[in-house]
């Protein structure tokens, strides 16, 4: 018998311990790692329609309960079939990188695409929110020796496990006693040598929306709040010790504003003095000060980039793009973006969906209440409540689609029904006599078609052989807040384009040099 089928294990196997020893840990690896990502009753669903039989959510439950004692062995032929199938491919390149990169604040990945495709190898992964790790997993390879930050407990390893997807876990940065040694000794441990250091470090304590809640609530913002704020400092230990060759940030277009200047100007000052230029920003002739002074001043903001020159959504983000004053750089520039703005930019009807469940739907009271909300605040010059497109318009570019989209979807509702302009305006006369719900609703986005906004999957219709479906193994809901959360990532595809030649003229001597 050449493979062992899936069963429990019982006294008196007739293999050999040893090869079921082996067998049974390469399994319980897989299925703990499926089960992390789908739960038991979203993996037993999917293993169900694979056909693979003998792993109903009845024997998964025995197994997540007493794995020792109700073991599964699941043989090599149906491991690759499950893997293929619900496992991201371990990329063709890994063996042989290019560069090596780490996703800092890694959110659901959308920074790493990039620097995934022209031949990086990510060799650290850190992010705090689980459900945003399933989502990761789910759809971009991770090796083995990552695995033990994604899943294991404090109980399971000490020194490697989930606690430490809280960066400051890793920089001590919380333990006010911690000596420079000990920083310097705990980010070596964790952290591998890399080339590019890739950090979406978040964005709250800076963005108009979360300063206007933060405000409300009587809560510091910037570097002032303690749980958020100060993350970016845990990005300078880091950088500190490792010392890689490059470096991308990325964060809300605010950051450049925020408390008139000042946070900007302490990032690009840190940045200066633990040895980096800041691309567009500070080279070798110029004044940290004079830089920093002009960066204020000028408009258009190269570094400030615009999601809707890559997708149908206006997005605006924050990229600093570092290089270590000792590597060669000239000819860098986030100016030159739009030479990889995709020749056939998807619109919005590329995007959506023509058929979609009904539930994504606005009720008639929750359309209701958007549209006097609305009416409110036109009334006293706040502008349009909700943003209204017609998936029919090639021309049309949404709103920024944000993390509590799940609540009611108003920035970004689809006029599917085709709602007249007309019913608007007369509504607007007179909202309570005029209005009518039941008349025409729109729907929101489904986390699909998101995920096709964001630029993480690309429509059937216009795929290539390398592009495959966007998992999304949570929720709606957690679905909404990650995209919400997340880059536009093509932009980011393009930073690593223009990135590329200095990256590996930066690094594939040393590694020419080492084969030979």
């Amino acid at each position: 018998m050449n493979h062992i089928k899936i069963k429990e294990i019982t006294l008196g196997d007739k293999f050999e311990d040893e090869r079921v020893e082996q067998l049974t840990k390469e399994s319980h690896q897989l299925l703990g790692l499926l089960i992390e990502i789908y739960g038991q009753k979203g993996l037993a669903e999917r293993l169900s329609k694979l056909g693979v039989d003998g792993l109903e959510r009845e024997m998964l439950n025995k197994w997540c309960k007493k794995p020792d004692i109700n073991p599964i062995i699941i043989d090599e032929k149906t491991k690759i079939k499950i893997r293929s199938a619900l496992l991201p491919n371990r990329p063709k390149h890994y063996d042989n990188p290019d560069f090596k990169f780490i996703d800092l604040f890694a959110g659901i990945g959308g920074i790493r695409k990039g620097f995934d495709e022209i031949g990086g190898k990510c060799v650290f992964t850190n992010e705090w929110d689980a459900y945003a790790r399933r989502t990761y997993l789910a759809n971009h390879y991770v090796s083995d020796s990552e695995l033990p930050y994604f899943l294991n407990s404090t109980e399971q390893d000490q020194n490697k496990n989930t606690g430490f997807m809280d960066l400051q876990q890793i920089t001590l940065s919380q333990n006010e006693l911690a000596t420079d040694k000990q920083v310097e000794d705990s980010i070596n441990y964790h952290i591998e040598d890399h080339d590019v250091l890739l950090a979406g470090f978040p964005c709250q304590p800076f963005s108009l929306a979360g300063i206007s809640k933060k405000n409300s609530l009587g809560r510091a913002h910037g570097f002032e709040c303690e749980t958020q704020g100060t993350l970016f400092f845990d990005v300078e230990r880091v950088l500190k010790v490792k010392q890689p060759k490059f470096f991308v940030l990325e964060n809300v277009k605010n950051l450049k504003g925020h408390d008139q200047g000042n946070t900007f100007a302490v990032i690009i000052r840190t940045l200066d003095k633990l040895g980096y230029f800041v691309t567009d920003i500070t080279d070798e002739n110029t004044d940290i000060d004079d830089a920093i002074k002009s960066v204020r001043k000028r408009k258009p903001e190269p570094t400030i980039i615009d999601g809707q020159l890559f997708t149908p959504q206006h997005r605006e983000r924050i990229v600093l793009v570092g290089v270590r004053k000792d590597i060669n750089s000239k000819g860098l520039t986030l100016k030159n973006i739009t030479q990889h703005v995709p020749e056939n930019r998807l619109n919005l009807t590329d995007i959506i969906d023509k058929v979609v469940d009904p539930k994504y739907t606005l009720t008639e009271n929750l359309w209701g209440y958007l549209f006097k909300y609305a009416l409110k605040h036109q009334a006293k010059g706040n502008g349009f409540g909700f943003g209204l497109v017609d998936p029919k318009d090639p021309t049309v570019v949404t709103r920024t689609l944000s993390a509590r989209y799940h609540k009611d979807g108003s920035e970004i509702l689809l006029n599917y029904q085709g709602i007249p302009l007309e019913y608007l305006a007369e509504a607007k006369l007179d909202p309570i006599e005029k209005f009518d719900a039941s008349y025409k609703t729109p729907r929101r986005l489904t986390p699909q078609e998101c995920a096709r906004l964001m630029g993480f999957e690309t429509p059937i219709s216009h795929r290539n052989s390398d592009d495959t479906d966007f998992v999304i193994p949570v929720s709606d809901t957690r679905a909404y807040r990650q995209f919400g959360n997340s880059v536009v990532v093509p932009v980011f595809k393009s930073v690593a384009k223009l990135m590329e030649k200095h990256i590996k003229s930066a690094t594939l001597p040393k590694k020419r040099k080492s084969a030979a």
